[in-house]
């Protein structure tokens, strides 16, 4: 599901594994845009982060192999 942008605090579930992520730093590298997400989980400051590419559509920004949980919120 596309949303408008990827802003920190959103939380989104991995198609894989079902797990919550949430997003703790977004950011620019040249011409991409990047989300660092870390569980949602109470281990969450000792699990290693993830670093997902931001894929853009006509429909806004979406992170591939994530579902965006929060409906109707942004």
């Amino acid at each position: 599901m596309a949303v408008k942008s990827i802003k920190l605090g959103q939380v989104w579930r991995q198609d894989a594994s079902g797990q919550d992520f949430l997003v703790t730093k977004v950011y620019s590298e040249v011409f991409s845009h990047y989300a660092v997400l870390r569980p949602a989980e109470v281990t969450a400051p000792d699990a290693p982060t993830v670093k997902v590419k931001v894929a853009k559509s006509a429909d806004g920004v979406t992170l591939p192999g994530f579902s965006f949980t929060q409906e109707g919120a942004f």
